[in-house]
């Protein structure tokens, strides 16, 4: 089923700085307009939940995530524990978008060996399993092939997430690979990535297959009785800030075929002034809405 621009919500992705930058630009894109507020994450990098927490404690309506999070190189249990803090300092404004942390990429293997991505969509599942336990607020077993409960614990549990029934999961899924896929459709939102069948790696995405993408979705959430009202399919791309027209024209096609969030985001500079500047300038432009 079609959508349209007026429909679409919008993130921005800081694609570098550190906690103060987040939590100045987090207000701007709060004052105009903007539905959700991302950082990026590196390994060796600024941690991205102190920067986001700085961006709650001066924001009221925002969301807030990363883009994003490589659950395999994190432990669930800390993830859980820094995403639950921060879901309920900010009242419910977490979104937490995954991945497996892409092979030969040193913002992730950096300081270790690549496990292999077998072993990082297991470690994906069950760390995003355990979360899910985790941000309950109460005690739980879990018994996985490389986590496990030695014990159940009866103290010391964190409270619940503020947002039910857990903060909101999006997941990377790489069309038309299935099983990537049914992760991504398991959960609350797909990141997509395109990867045709008879291609070694990645090829560009368009809009005719996204759509392809998006109503395999619906009827494979619709078999396992999940709703799509608030299912989040994403987009990403970089609109310009001085011609508004030009901008929601290049959302409308993306919308059309199914697209619920644009996420704007320009990676191709990294001096911290000149990223700064430029992200403001766009947030103060505001989202491409017609």
């Amino acid at each position: 089923m079609a959508g349209t621009v007026d429909a679409v919500k919008y993130g921005f992705v800081l694609p570098y700085g550190d906690a103060r930058v987040a939590a100045d630009l987090a207000t701007i894109a709060e004052a105009h307009g903007w539905d959700a507020f991302f950082v990026w994450e590196g390994i060796w990098a600024i941690d991205p939940w102190v920067a986001l927490t700085a961006a709650a404690m001066q924001t009221e309506r925002i969301l807030l995530g990363t883009m994003l999070t490589p659950v395999p190189r994190r432990r669930p249990w800390e993830l859980a524990s820094q995403t639950a803090s921060l879901d309920n300092l900010s009242g419910g404004r977490v979104i937490l978008p995954v991945g497996l942390g892409v092979a030969d990429d040193d913002r992730w293997w950096l300081f270790e060996d690549d496990p292999g991505r077998r072993m990082r969509a297991e470690l994906l599942d069950e760390g995003l399993a355990m979360m899910e336990h985790m941000w309950r607020g109460r005690p739980f077993t879990f018994d996985g092939r490389h986590y496990r409960t030695v014990r159940q614990s009866e103290v010391l549990l964190p409270p619940p997430v503020v947002q039910q029934p857990r903060i909101p999961v999006w997941v990377v899924g790489a069309w038309p690979r299935m099983k990537s896929m049914r992760r991504a459709a398991r959960w609350d939102g797909w990141l997509p990535a395109y990867m045709p069948l008879d291609a070694d790696g990645h090829s560009e995405l368009t809009p005719a297959v996204m759509a392809e993408a998006v109503a395999w979705i619906r009827g494979e959430r619709a078999a396992a009785g999940l709703r799509m009202d608030s299912y989040a399919i994403t987009v990403e791309g970089a609109t310009p800030a001085e011609d508004p027209a030009a901008a929601v024209e290049q959302v409308r096609p993306w919308a059309e075929a199914g697209a619920t969030w644009w996420i704007d985001a320009d990676w191709s500079g990294t001096d911290p002034a000149a990223v700064r500047a430029a992200a403001e300038r766009r947030l103060r432009a505001g989202p491409p809405r017609p």
